[in-house]
């Protein structure tokens, strides 16, 4: 699941596009690259959001993965090309 796009279904976030960079148990960790950054993630219910049918480019799901070095522009890039298909 990390490194799939989802959107929010509740809270005053609804409707937002975030990346998914960590799971833990029942909650997952979102981050969008400019309001709620790597530092800062959001942390949300599973039953909360909604997985999107795409995920980030190969090679920045393995580092988010694997907590290696990713950038908050990077995961804005990734929004931004999803966004414009």
């Amino acid at each position: 699941m990390i490194g799939q796009f989802v959107t929010s279904k509740a809270g005053h976030d609804k409707g937002t596009l975030y990346v998914v960079t960590a799971v833990e148990g029942d909650f997952v960790y979102l981050c969008d690259g400019r309001l709620k950054l790597l530092e800062t993630p959001k942390k949300k219910r599973r039953r909360h959001i909604q997985p999107v049918n795409s995920s980030v480019e190969e090679g920045l799901r393995e580092r988010l993965a694997a907590g290696g070095q990713v950038r908050d522009e990077e995961i804005k890039f990734a929004i931004k090309q999803y966004n414009l298909k």
